[in-house]
C-alpha cells in the first residue's frame, strides 16, 4: 500500500470538503437542502480524516483490520447524522407542519387576536424547504380591514416564519360546514 500517498490524497479531501461544509453551515438550520449538503460534504470530510486514521494505525501496526472497523464507525455516524434528515424530508413531502413551528401556538396566537372568536380548519405546510404556508378560518363578528389582515401577517412571518397566509374572516352568522375539528 502506498500510505503516505493515500494519506495526502485523504488530507487533501479533508481540507477540501471540510471547507466546503463551513461554506453551508450557516444556512443548515433553515434549508432542508443546505442541510443536506452540509451532511454530504461533512460526512465526506469524515471519510478522508477515517481514511488518514486507518491509514497511519495499519503503517504503524500492520492492522488491517482497522480499516473495516473506521469503514463502519463512519457508516454508523452517516446513518445517524441522516435520519433527521429523512425525517424531515418525509415531513416535507407529506405536507407535514413544519420542525420549529407548533401548531397549537400558532392556532393560540390567532384566538388571541383582537375581535376573534374563534379559529379554524388550520392547516400549515411547508411549500419548499425555506417557505411556509397557513390557511385558517378566523371568526371575526366585526368584520375585519386591510390593516388587520396585513398585521396578523406580518406578526406570522415574524413570530413564526410563515410568510405565505391565507385567512378566511367569517362573521360568525352560520356556523362554517370546515369548523368542526374532525372535518379536514
Amino acid at each position: 500500500m502506498a500510505g503516505w500517498t493515500v494519506v495526502i490524497v485523504a488530507a487533501i479531501g479533508i481540507l477540501v470538503n471540510g471547507a466546503t461544509a463551513l461554506m453551508f453551515m450557516r444556512g443548515r438550520d433553515h434549508d432542508l437542502n443546505i442541510r443536506a449538503t452540509y451532511l454530504h460534504m461533512a460526512a465526506d470530510a469524515g471519510v478522508s480524516l477515517g481514511v488518514v486514521i486507518a491509514t497511519l494505525v495499519i503503517m504503524a501496526t500492520g492492522w488491517l483490520w482497522v480499516d473495516p472497523a473506521v469503514s463502519l464507525g463512519i457508516a454508523a455516524l452517516v446513518l445517524v447524522s441522516g435520519w433527521g434528515l429523512a425525517r424531515d424530508s418525509v415531513n416535507l413531502a407529506l405536507d407535514g407542519v413544519p420542525k420549529g413551528i407548533d401548531l397549537a401556538d400558532v392556532k393560540d396566537y390567532l384566538a388571541r387576536l383582537d375581535g376573534v372568536t374563534d379559529v379554524h380548519d388550520l392547516h400549515i405546510w411547508a411549500m419548499s424547504t425555506d417557505e411556509t404556508a397557513l390557511t385558517a378560518h378566523l371568526v371575526r363578528p366585526a368584520g375585519f380591514n386591510d390593516a388587520f389582515l396585513h398585521g396578523v401577517c406580518e406578526e406570522l412571518a415574524h413570530r413564526f416564519r410563515i410568510r405565505h397566509a391565507t385567512l378566511q374572516i367569517e362573521a360568525g352568522s352560520d356556523v362554517c360546514r370546515l369548523a368542526p375539528a374532525e372535518v379536514v
